[in-house]
């Protein structure tokens, strides 16, 4: 077997500790093509495994033959519904979604069988072989409708409503602003799509290995379909070619799993890119309405929302999600009084789930515009609105929690808005609305500068009894960390060794492949928790061996252990003593395994009240947009962002996250949408469905305000989501000054401005 990154990962060069930018480990084999990702993976005599999907958004299967598949020469095997034999269907948080359709199909896309054969093509050939009549049903794709009308689902059309009630919702201020604003669908386009090989152990289990964000709960929900222990079905990560929530859910793993068993061969998945749209979660689209109370002077006294998401055909994610729009929906502003009614709910549309930000993006367009709206009622700037009703530490939220950690809202603010503006645009190739195609009149083109706040809450909420286990050990020098986490692109390959490094006073580290034989789970590469989570695992658990070793020193010397402590950089003091945690090791070994949890959390009451949350994060952002307004072409010509980041432990991801965060809210704010019509995506692929490129990408000015966080592994927040968040909404502001319409919908499309 070749090529399934079963490689211990070197930490990079010496030196690398916290507060550095080592090299990612990574970086250069992926840079030179040497990198092997999940779509890489091979076995010898393997078969391919494709997948068969309804081409209806709602129907009732009436008939299905597998036969003529079967007659093919080079056709393993074929698995339907009836060959599942385990649990019949999975799901992130409720198990709502069938491994295959049996009796109704209920999007498009949905899978109804899959066949393993001896070529690609043979197995293409076997999808179009596969009979299925189908018995077309009215499809359900209006979620605003969904309450109301006939479940399309034995749980419901609702998936989870939540009514917040914080204060007095029926006191009135001075002003009232009122608004409606929708949000498209937003896919995490990632380069690398669903792939994986599954190799059955010949004693009925079977090793996978996938690119995903969580091995264990992938795990688990594969074998309860397979009816497996979980011991038998053991998950290694495979390279993972970007993942931004889409990755949370199962997509290829149960089919792959099925077919190798079936077929006693390895068998290969991998999706191409238009059945890639269709297999897996995209970002809830959503219908929100806002009301805004305010005093003359530009206090806030109420705000209403009523907040619609569209979670598609099977739950998902989707009621962390709405929680998420709900507890946000206010904006990190002080609010003394709320009514917020946020519902998701089933439709016949593709199913959504986790995407960048959770909740908070949707909620973010709606808010911020609120307050552009706000501020040119009251005569106030926009920027000083902000800064007069920004959160603090202490400040009590909609939830009715009290913010007890670090919260620079103001900072952030303030950051965004001292970077210099750019200079006026040029004539160069790429500096004009248009770009290359130079179609835009120059003279027409008009400049709008917009901003906006935007925040959300790290790690797992609402009572989610959150993990993450590591373990060390140290050897000659050497210290092996095992920790199951997901390496998506967030850098906890170099994260992790930093930490190392640092609290054990060497050089050499080694990171072992994450799988789920080694070491207990790490939880989801998602949340902006990993560096929380894992990094607190691995913190603990070089602090355990550093005591190990304090002991051990302590005995050959003589002293009381308490007689010698630990430094910040991985040094036992002492009288007369000053030397390494590893170098007081010597060839001894010690190894340690550590849990990390977050301060317990409670899930939201009947009125939207609790502690859910356990830490928050805030950026702000200043977009400078040229437009021209005649062919409705929009330039993002820069953004400025103040972030809070707790402390930096890698100066370089940090910039790369805000970079890449920033892109994607760039590219939803003016060309990202799945646009689906009655059900049927109509633009799965790169071709029509735009995402930004280097010529796209705006000029990126950022400040990091480092307030270190409490609670958190040296004082370090996650990075990831912010930069998406408020990007979005700061770069339809700038649209609105440049333009003078008034954009209530994202993506803005060049019909909305002309």
């Amino acid at each position: 077997m070749t090529d399934l990154q079963s490689r211990p990962v070197r930490g990079g060069p010496a030196g690398g500790r916290v507060g550095d930018s080592p090299i990612r480990p990574d970086g250069t084999p992926k840079v030179q093509g040497r990198f092997a990702f999940s779509s890489d993976l091979h076995a010898e005599g393997m078969l391919w495994g494709r997948t068969l999907r309804s081409p209806h958004p709602h129907a009732r299967i009436t008939g299905l033959d597998v036969g003529p598949a079967l007659a093919i020469a080079g056709v393993a095997c074929v698995v339907t519904a009836a060959d599942v034999p385990g649990a019949a269907t999975y799901g992130l948080i409720s198990a709502d979604q069938p491994v295959f359709a049996g009796d109704l199909v209920r999007y498009v896309g949905e899978p109804v069988a899959a066949v393993a054969a001896d070529h690609p093509d043979t197995a293409r050939q076997a999808l179009d072989a596969i009979a299925v009549s189908y018995e077309p049903l009215p499809p359900l794709t209006d979620p605003e409708a969904a309450p109301g009308a006939e479940p399309i689902h034995p749980d419901g059309n609702v998936i989870r409503r939540i009514e917040m009630v914080h204060g007095d919702p029926s006191v009135r201020g001075d002003v009232v602003v009122e608004g409606e604003y929708e949000v498209g669908m937003q896919d995490q386009a990632f380069l690398g799509p669903e792939s994986g090989l599954a190799v059955p152990d010949g004693e009925g289990g079977v090793d996978l290995w996938v690119a995903t964000q969580w091995l264990h709960e992938d795990r688990d929900q594969v074998a309860a379909c397979l009816g497996l222990p979980p011991e038998r079905v053991r998950l290694h990560l495979g390279g993972v070619g970007g993942a931004f929530g889409g990755r949370e859910d199962v997509s290829m793993q149960v089919h792959a799993c099925l077919l190798a068993l079936a077929a006693g061969r390895p068998v290969k998945m991998s999706y191409l890119r238009d059945e890639s749209f269709l297999g897996h979660v995209h970002r809830h689209p959503a219908r929100m309405r806002y009301r805004h109370h305010a005093t003359w002077q530009g206090d806030l006294v109420r705000v209403d929302a009523e907040i619609v998401l569209d979670g598609g055909a099977y739950a998902s994610s989707s009621s962390a999600v709405v929680a998420n729009a709900a507890r946000f929906a206010c904006g990190p502003y002080r609010v003394p009084h709320a009514l917020i009614d946020a519902v998701c709910v089933r439709t016949n549309n593709p199913p959504c789930g986790a995407m960048r930000g959770f909740g908070a993006v949707q909620v973010c367009f709606a808010h911020e515009s609120q307050m552009d709206r706000l501020a040119a009622r009251l005569g106030i700037d926009p920027v000083e609105l902000r800064l007069r009703n920004a959160l603090g530490p202490g400040d009590v939220l909609p939830t009715g929690q009290a913010i007890t950690g670090t919260a620079p809202v103001a900072e952030c603010i303030r950051a965004a808005a001292a970077h210099p503006l750019p200079p006026p645009a040029g004539d160069g190739l790429l500096e004009r609305p248009g770009g290359a195609g130079r179609t835009d009149d120059p003279g027409r083109t008009r400049r709008g500068v917009g901003f906006a706040v935007g925040y959300k809450n790290l790690l797992y909420s609402e009572g989610f009894d959150d993990t993450s286990e590591a373990r060390v050990r140290l050897e000659d020098g050497v210290a092996t960390v095992a920790c199951a986490v997901a390496e998506v692109g967030q850098g906890f390959v170099t994260i992790a060794t930093q930490i190392a490094r640092t609290l054990l006073g060497c050089d050499a580290v080694v990171l072992e492949p994450p799988d789920t034989l080694s070491v207990g789970s790490a939880g989801s590469s998602s949340a902006s928790r990993q560096t929380w989570m894992s990094g607190g695992a691995v913190e603990r658990a070089c602090r355990l061996v550093a005591d190990q070793v304090r002991s051990a020193l302590a005995r050959r010397l003589d002293v009381a252990p308490e007689a010698l402590s630990l430094t910040d950089d991985g040094r036992l003091v002492g009288p007369g003593i000053h030397v390494g945690v590893a170098e007081a090791a010597g060839a001894r070994v010690f190894e340690a395994s550590a849990v990390h949890r977050h301060r317990p959390t409670t899930p939201l009451d009947e009125r939207g009240q609790g502690t859910p949350d356990v830490s928050f994060v805030f950026a702000a952002h200043r977009a400078v947009v040229d437009v021209d307004p005649d062919l409705g072409l929009v330039r993002v010509v820069q953004i400025a962002t103040g972030q809070d980041v707790g402390r930096v432990l890698h100066p370089a991801q940090v910039t790369g996250q805000i970079e890449g965060g920033i892109a994607q809210g760039v590219g939803l704010a003016v060309m990202e949408e799945i646009v689906v019509d009655d059900g049927l995506v109509r633009n799965p692929s790169f071709t029509d469905y735009l995402i930004p490129t280097v010529a796209d990408a705006p000029d990126v000015l950022a400040t990091c305000i480092e307030q270190p966080e409490p609670d958190a592994p040296f004082g370090a927040k996650g990075v990831g989501e912010p930069p998406t968040i408020s990007s979005t909404a700061a770069v339809a502001a700038a649209i609105r000054a440049a333009t003078g319409v008034d954009v209530t919908r994202v993506p803005v499309r060049p019909w909305d401005l002309v």
